[in-house]
C-alpha cells in the first residue's frame, strides 16, 4: 500500500489530487472544531461525558463524526444525514416503480436520484439538528432558554449544524470531482481515525492501572492490539474474496466474422453488503439506549429499568439481537441490491450459459442458491467481526474503547478501495499503446 501511494506521488496529475483530497480532509477536520454559537462549553462537556463508549444513537454519531458530535460543532452531524438519504433511496429505488424506472435511465437518470439524495440529505440535516437542539436544551447547555432570544439561538444553532451537513455533503463530492476515493468514504474514514487517539489514550489509562496492581490488564492491552491487528488482516482478506461463476458464450456468425465462443466469469463477493448491515443493526439496536438517554431509568427503576439496562453493549440480550440483525440485513440487502433472474436473462440476451445448466429459470436458482449460501458466509463474518469488540469488552470490563467493528470494516474498506482507485490511475497513465 505505502508503495502505491509513493508511485502516486511521483505522477503530478496523482499527486495533485491526493493533495486536494488532503486539503478537503483538513477543511474537515477544521469545521469539527469550530464550535456553534450560543453554547455553554463547560456545560457541554458535562452533558457528552459518556458518548465514547455508550449504546446511543448519539454515540455512533459521534464516532462517525470523528467526535465533532460530543463538542457541538459545525460537522457536529456528520457524515450520518447523507448515508441515511443514500440507503433510502435505495430502497425507495425497489419500492417505487417511478424511480426504479430513472435509476434504470443511465447517467441522466442517476444524477436525478442524485439530486433527490440531496435534497433529502439537507432534510434530515434539518430534522437531526432540531432533535439535536432540543437535546441541548434539556440538557442545560444552551445560554438562551427563554423568550425571543431563546428562539433566535434555537434558529441559528439547528442552521448552522444543516449547513454543515450540506457542506459536507458538498466537500464529499469534490473528492469525488478532483481528489482520489469517494468523498464520502474519504470523509467518514477521516472522521473515524481522528477518534484513535482516544482509544490509544484509554489503552494507556488501563495499561497504567497495571502498576496499581491490577496486571492482568499487563496481558489484555497487548492482547487488545493483536486482536486488532488480526481482524484487519481478516477483513482484508474477506474484502477480496469472491465466488466466481462459469460463464461460456455461444459461438455465432455475423456477416463473415464469427464472435463469441469465449470463457468468462461472472464474480460474487463474500462480503455483499458491506458494513450496511451493521450499520442498519446497531442502527436499530440504540434506539433503546437513545431513548433511556432522555429519560435516565436505572437498573433497579422497575420493569423499564431492567428493559433499557438489557439493551447495554455488554448485555447477552443485546448481543443476541445484534447477531441476529446483521444477519438479516445481510439478506435483506443481497435481495434488493441482487435479481437472480434479472441475471439470469442478462446472460441469455448475451448468449451466455453456466456450464451444465440450462439457460432461463434453472440458471436463476442456480445463482439464488449460489447467493443465499455466499450471503451466509459473508453474514456470519460481519457478525463475528462486528461482535469481537463487544464480547472482548464485556469479557476484561475494558469496555468499547471508541472503536468498533463498524469502525474497523469502514477503515480496512476505504484504505483498500483507495489504494485500487490510485493503482487503477497508474495503471491507465502506464498504459503502452499495441504499437509501442
Amino acid at each position: 500500500m505505502f508503495k502505491t501511494i509513493r508511485n502516486a506521488w511521483a505522477i503530478p496529475e496523482l499527486r495533485k489530487k491526493i493533495l486536494f483530497t488532503l486539503l478537503i480532509v483538513i477543511i474537515f477536520r477544521i469545521g469539527s472544531v469550530i464550535p456553534v454559537p450560543f453554547l455553554d462549553q463547560t456545560a457541554l462537556a458535562d452533558a457528552m461525558g459518556g458518548f465514547e463508549t455508550g449504546n446511543t444513537m448519539l454515540a455512533y454519531i459521534n464516532t462517525l463524526s470523528g467526535g465533532a458530535f460530543s463538542n457541538a460543532t459545525l460537522f457536529a452531524m456528520g457524515i450520518t444525514p447523507y448515508i441515511n438519504s443514500s440507503i433510502i433511496m435505495q430502497l425507495l429505488t425497489v419500492a417505487i416503480p417511478p424511480l426504479e424506472r430513472m435509476a434504470k435511465e443511465g447517467e441522466a437518470g442517476r444524477r436525478k436520484i442524485s439530486t433527490i439524495t440531496r435534497y433529502v440529505t439537507v432534510g434530515l440535516g434539518l430534522i437531526q439538528g432540531t432533535a439535536y437542539f432540543f437535546y441541548l436544551k434539556s440538557s442545560g447547555v444552551t445560554v438562551y432558554n427563554s423568550g425571543f432570544d431563546m428562539w433566535f439561538a434555537a434558529v441559528v444553532i439547528i442552521l448552522v449544524f444543516t449547513a454543515g451537513t450540506a457542506l459536507m455533503m458538498w466537500l464529499g463530492e469534490q473528492i469525488n470531482s478532483h481528489g482520489i476515493g469517494n468523498g464520502i468514504s474519504i470523509l467518514l474514514f477521516a472522521g473515524i481515525v481522528a477518534q484513535l487517539p482516544t482509544t490509544i489514550s484509554t489503552l494507556g489509562q488501563y495499561w497504567a492501572l497495571g502498576s496499581n496492581g491490577a496486571t492482568q490488564y499487563y496481558v489484555l492491552v497487548p492482547l487488545w492490539a493483536v486482536i486488532f491487528i488480526a481482524v484487519i488482516w481478516v477483513i482484508t482478506f474477506m474484502q477480496d474474496s469472491e465466488r466466481r461463476i462459469p460463464i461460456q458464450y455461444a459461438k455465432r456468425v455475423v456477416g463473415r466474422k464469427m464472435y463469441g465462443g469465449q470463457s468468462s466469469h461472472l464474480p460474487i463477493k463474500v462480503a455483499l453488503g458491506g458494513v450496511l448491515p451493521i450499520i442498519f443493526a446497531s442502527s436499530i439496536l440504540s434506539i433503546p439506549g437513545t431513548i433511556n438517554l432522555f429519560i435516565g431509568l436505572e437498573e433497579d427503576d422497575g420493569f423499564w429499568g431492567k428493559f433499557f439496562a438489557a439493551f447495554d453493549t455488554t448485555g447477552w440480550l443485546y448481543l443476541v439481537l445484534y447477531f441476529i440483525l446483521i444477519i438479516m440485513f445481510a439478506y435483506f440487502y443481497t435481495t434488493i441490491q441482487y435479481n437472480p433472474v434479472e441475471m439470469a436473462n442478462n446472460l441469455k440476451a448475451n448468449n451466455g450459459t453456466i456450464p451444465g445448466i440450462r439457460p432461463g429459470a434453472p440458471t436463476a436458482e442456480y445463482i439464488k442458491n449460489i447467493l443465499s449460501r455466499i450471503t451466509l458466509i459473508g453474514a456470519l463474518f460481519l457478525a463475528v467481526i462486528a461482535m469481537v469488540p463487544h464480547i472482548y469488552g464485556a469479557a476484561t470490563g475494558m469496555g468499547m474503547m471508541s472503536i468498533s467493528g463498524t469502525s474497523i470494516i469502514i477503515l480496512v474498506g476505504v484504505a483498500l478501495d483507495t489504494v485500487k482507485q490510485l493503482e487503477s490511475q497508474m495503471m491507465m497513465r502506464h498504459y503502452k499503446g499495441f504499437l509501442d
